[in-house]
């Protein structure tokens, strides 16, 4: 990866992250065209948006918790909730994912859920990390990441758990596993989500230097799968979707599958070990520390 890509990481991380607060076989018939919005709330206000189109099996879901879509306990539980609800209904066959936040996708784990919290809290967090993973790797759903903004850390491995990535086309935006950057080692199911897209040697270069890619860069190593102008993104997936769902759904979820079960497998069999190398990890006092002058600087940023 060339010095560039070095640098543009370092500048995307300060830029970013100020920014932070803190199925059937076959095609069967459809029902008269109901447009059915689900909205969960966990607290003040629904951070996730599902609206379904039950003529279409597809459903679109708008992350919407400003101002970048941070993965707290709350949005992964939100999300996790609505994705197993719609994994439920074998009417939907399709979900598009995707922001209404402007310039960002997600910009990843929410920083506070790490700094300063007790092990329980920080084990119950990397549980509902893992389990919002598990139920986008492992869904039968044909799933799709309309990419309309910066993607770094948690919202790259996001993307990556789709069967297919569409970014907006601007060199402002990003994506990748940058979470070296701020001393924190990506795990192994992150490692092994990059490795089964991008291949060994770039995924070793990426997490070892946490390299955010631009889109065309992200583009050319097989982060993503397609980039289009920013206002055809959404457009585009739902086009997509329709040549996805033209494959009759059990070939499709056994292939599926077979690409993606081992990968699935080592985490659902190490995921309280996972859990506890976490939480031993995380509430290291070296580890606490980083963060906390990682948010105070943001804090002097902000003035």
């Amino acid at each position: 990866m060339s010095l560039r890509a070095a640098l543009r990481t370092k500048r995307c991380v300060s830029g970013l992250l100020s920014q932070l607060p803190s199925c059937s076989s076959h095609v069967r018939p459809r029902a008269p065209a109901v447009l059915v919005s689900q909205q969960r709330n966990n607290s003040t206000s629904p951070k996730i948006k599902v609206d379904f189109d039950q003529s279409t099996g597809v459903a679109i879901m708008q992350m919407q918790s400003p101002p970048v879509n941070s993965l707290s306990l709350d949005f992964l539980t939100e999300l996790c909730i609505s994705v197993e609800k719609l994994e439920m209904d074998k009417s939907c066959r399709g979900l598009i994912i995707t922001s209404s936040q402007p310039k960002v996708f997600s910009a990843g784990l929410d920083i506070m859920e790490m700094y300063g919290k007790s092990p329980e809290r920080c084990g119950e967090f990397w549980k509902a990390v893992q389990e919002m993973w598990l139920k986008i790797y492992g869904s039968n759903m044909v799933t799709i990441a309309a990419i309309n903004g910066s993607s770094p850390a948690g919202g790259c491995l996001m993307a990556m758990t789709c069967d297919y990535r569409i970014m907006a086309d601007n060199p402002r935006y990003s994506i990748g596993l940058n979470e070296t950057q701020l001393g924190i080692v990506a795990p192994f199911w992150f490692k092994d989500t990059m490795t089964n897209t991008v291949g060994h040697r770039t995924t070793e270069m990426a997490l070892e230097l946490g390299l955010l890619y631009s889109s065309s860069e992200a583009l050319k190593i097989g982060l993503v799968d397609q980039l289009v102008p920013e206002d055809q993104v959404l457009t585009t997936a739902t086009e997509t979707m329709t040549k996805w769902l033209a494959i009759p759904d059990h070939a499709r979820q056994l292939s599926k599958s077979m690409m993606r079960k081992p990968t699935i497998d080592k985490l659902t069999s190490n995921r309280e070990a996972d859990i506890k190398n976490f939480v031993s990890f995380i509430t290291k006092d070296s580890i606490q520390k980083s963060l906390r002058m990682y948010l105070e600087m943001l804090k002097k940023r902000r003035g």
